[in-house]
C-alpha cells in the first residue's frame, strides 16, 4: 500500500549549542547529524536523475507488530520534497506459509519531519571560518600531544619498574655472596640513562601541553565571542503502518530531491586505419542533495518535472491588408542572409533523426532529447558522493565501420579535416552532448554529438591534417547589361581561387584524397538567377547540390599543388534592389 505525506512537518525550534570536543579522532567527518537510535535506517537503493533532479528509492525488510506502529526511517536528506514522498509496505511469507494477502499490511501516514539538532562533532564543513578550522587543529593538536604524553608516561613506568627489580636484585645477590658490581654497576647506569631521557621528553611535553591549551583557550574565547554553534537541519520520515500479524515485511520510501543534475557526455575513438569509430557513451552527475549513493541502481531520464506550468494567454493579433504603392509594385527589395542547411535523417524505429535536424533550431536549455523523454539505465552500481562535483558513469558502447574522408571548406578554415560518418549503433538514442575526439596521435579536440536516432548517421571531425594547405582568394566584378528600361540587368561575377598544397616530402609516398566544398548563393526569388559557370570554372565542379555546395574531389600526390577557379553570376532584373 502507498500513503501520500502529510502536508503538516514538524520544524521544532534549535536546540542548546553543542559543547567541547573531548576527542577529536572519534568523531564522525559527515556534515549530517549522527543518526539516533531509534531510527530506522534503510539505504538508498534506486536513484532516478530526471534533468535537474533526482528520485531517491529507499528499501529494506523490518519487522511489523500486529496493530499499528510508527516508523522513522533516517536519516534522510531536508531537501526531501514533501508532496513527492511515497511509501509502500508489504508483508512477506514466513517459511511454509501461503502468501499474505493485500491487506495483511499497509501504510496509513506518511511525513518528513524535520528538527535542528546541534553540529555533530567532527571536520569543520566547507563553509566553516578559518577560526573555527585553527580551533580544530588546536584540539587536534592537543589531543596528538596528551596520546604522546600518555605513552612517555607509561614508558617511564616500564623504566622505574625495570629500577626496582635491579634493586631487589642487587640485595639478593649482596645477601647470597654473590656480588657482581661491574654488571650491576652497568644496568644502573643504563637504567638511569633511559630515564633521564623520558622524563626529559616529559618535561618537554608539558610545557607544548601548557602551550597548546592556552592557545586554545585564547582561539575557542574569540570563537565564542565572534561565532555561534551552527545548527544542523536534520529530517527522517515517519511511517504509521498498520498490520494485520505480526511478521516481517518489506518497506519502499521514494521521493524527490533538489540539488541534483547530470548530462551526456561521449569520447570517440577513430581506428587506426580509419575504417572503424568506437563511441563510449558516459554521464556526468552532479549531486550535492547530503546525502552519499552508494552502490546504488541509477537511471537517468530527460524528464523535466519543473515543466509544468500554464501556456502564455494569447491575445488578437490585427493583421491590417493595406495596397501596395506604385513604387514597391515596381521594384523588388531583396538581401543577402545566412541560412543552415537543415537535413532530416533515415526514418528509425523511434523516429530519432540525424544530427544535423536541429542545426538551426533554436536552443532550449536542458537537454535536447528529440522532444520525447529518454531513460538510460548504468549497467552496474555505482557510487556518487554528495560533493557537488562532476563524476562520470559509463552507460555503453559499440564500434561501427565508418567512411572517413579527409575534407575542407576554405571559406570556413583552410585547414582540412578528416570527418568520419557511422551509423548509431548503440542501441539507443544519442543524446545532444560534448565529446572527445581520440585518434592514432591521442587526444585530438573535443566537439559537439547533436542529437542521434537509433540507426540514423553520426558525422564527427577527427582534428586537422597539417600535411595539406588551401589559399583561398576572391575577385567579384559588377556590370550592367541590356537596354534601359527594357531588359537591363545587373550581373556580379564572382571568382574563387583556390591553391591547394600537399606538404609532405616528395618520397614516393601514395596520393591521397581530398574533398573541397564551396558555397554560391540560392535565389528565392524569379528576378533573380544564380548560374555556375562551367565553361570559365577550371576545373569543372564535380558536383552542385540544390543548395549551392559546390563539391571538388582531388587526389593529391607528395609535395603537389593543385589551383582551383570556380566562376558564378548572379544576375538580377532592374527591378530587384538590394543587392
Amino acid at each position: 500500500m502507498t500513503a501520500a505525506p502529510d502536508p503538516s512537518t514538524s520544524l521544532p525550534s534549535p536546540a542548546p549549542a553543542a559543547q567541547d570536543i573531548p576527542n577529536p579522532r572519534s568523531a564522525q567527518g559527515s556534515s549530517a547529524s549522527a543518526p539516533r537510535q531509534d531510527l530506522l535506517h534503510l539505504p538508498i537503493t534506486a536513484v532516478t536523475c530526471l534533468e535537474d533532479r533526482a528520485q531517491v528509492e529507499r528499501a529494506g525488510g523490518v519487522t511489523l507488530a500486529a496493530g499499528a506502529q510508527r516508523l522513522r526511517i533516517g536519516p534522510v536528506t531536508p531537501l526531501a520534497v514533501d508532496r513527492s514522498l511515497r511509501a509502500e509496505v508489504s508483508a512477506r511469507p514466513g517459511e511454509g506459509e501461503d502468501p499474505p494477502s493485500d491487506g495483511a499490511a499497509r501504510v496509513v501516514d506518511a511525513r518528513v519531519v524535520r528538527a535542528y539538532t546541534p553540529a555533530p562533532p567532527g571536520e569543520p564543513g566547507r563553509d566553516a571560518s578559518q577560526l573555527r578550522r585553527d580551533v580544530h587543529e588546536l584540539e587536534r593538536e592537543l589531543y596528538d600531544a596528551r596520546q604522546v604524553k600518555q605513552r612517555q608516561e607509561n614508558a617511564l613506568a616500564v623504566v622505574d619498574q625495570a629500577r626496582t627489580d635491579l634493586h631487589r636484585d642487587i640485595v639478593q645477590g649482596a645477601g647470597a655472596g654473590s656480588a657482581d658490581p661491574e654488571r650491576w654497576a652497568d644496568r644502573l647506569d643504563r637504567v638511569d640513562q633511559e630515564a633521564e631521557t623520558r622524563i626529559g621528553e616529559l618535561h618537554r611535553l608539558r610545557r607544548r601541553l601548557h602551550d597548546i591549551d592556552e592557545e586554545l583557550r585564547e582561539a575557542r574565547a574569540a570563537l565564542a565571542a565572534t561565532e555561534h554553534e551552527p545548527h544542523v537541519l536534520t529530517a527522517h520520515v515517519e511511517l504509521v503502518v498498520e498490520a494485520a500479524a505480526a511478521g516481517p515485511a518489506d518497506v519502499r520510501v521514494a521521493h524527490l530531491v533538489p540539488c541534483a543534475l547530470w548530462r551526456p557526455a561521449y569520447r570517440a575513438t577513430l581506428g587506426a586505419d580509419q575504417d572503424t569509430v568506437r563511441l563510449e557513451t558516459d554521464a556526468f552527475v552532479w549531486q550535492a542533495t547530503g546525502e552519499d549513493w552508494h552502490g546504488v541502481a541509477l537511471s537517468l531520464s530527460t524528464a523535466r518535472p519543473t515543466l509544468a506550468a500554464n501556456p502564455p494567454a494569447l491575445t488578437e493579433d490585427v493583421l491590417t491588408l493595406r495596397e501596395r504603392s506604385a513604387e514597391e509594385r515596381r521594384t523588388v527589395e531583396v538581401n543577402l542572409r545566412e541560412e543552415e542547411i537543415r537535413t532530416v535523417g533515415p526514418d528509425t524505429a523511434d523516429g530519432g533523426a540525424t544530427g544535423g535536424g536541429a542545426a538551426g533550431a533554436a536552443r532550449v536549455p536542458g537537454l535536447d532529447d528529440g522532444g520525447a523523454v529518454r531513460t538510460l539505465a548504468a549497467p552496474h552500481p555505482v557510487d556518487v558522493p554528495s560533493d557537488g562535483r562532476p563524476h562520470r558513469v559509463h552507460l555503453s558502447s559499440f564500434t561501427a565501420g565508418c567512411r572517413a574522408e579527409r575534407t575542407c571548406a576554405p571559406e570556413l578554415s583552410p585547414l582540412p579535416v578528416t570527418a568520419a560518418r557511422f551509423a548509431n549503433a548503440a542501441g539507443h538514442v544519442l543524446l545532444a552532448g560534448p565529446v572527445d575526439l581520440v585518434r592514432g596521435s591521442g587526444f585530438v579536440g573535443r566537439g559537439e554529438l547533436a542529437f542521434t536516432g537509433l540507426g540514423a548517421q553520426v558525422r564527427l571531425a577527427f582534428g586537422g591534417e597539417d600535411t595539406f594547405r588551401v589559399v583561398r582568394q576572391v575577385e567579384e566584378s559588377r556590370e550592367t547589361a541590356g537596354l534601359t528600361a527594357i531588359n537591363q540587368r545587373t550581373v556580379i561575377t564572382r571568382r574563387v581561387r583556390l591553391f591547394v598544397s600537399r606538404l609532405d616530402a616528395p618520397d614516393g609516398a601514395a596520393a591521397q584524397e581530398l574533398v573541397i566544398r564551396e558555397r554560391v548563393p540560392v535565389s528565392e526569388v524569379s528576378a533573380v538567377e544564380v548560374r555556375v559557370r562551367t565553361d570559365a570554372s577550371s576545373p569543372a565542379p564535380d558536383e552542385v547540390d540544390d543548395e549551392g555546395i559546390v563539391r571538388y574531389t582531388l587526389s593529391l600526390g607528395p609535395g603537389e599543388r593543385r589551383e582551383l577557379t570556380l566562376v558564378h553570376e548572379l544576375t538580377a532584373s532592374s527591378s530587384v534592389t538590394g543587392l
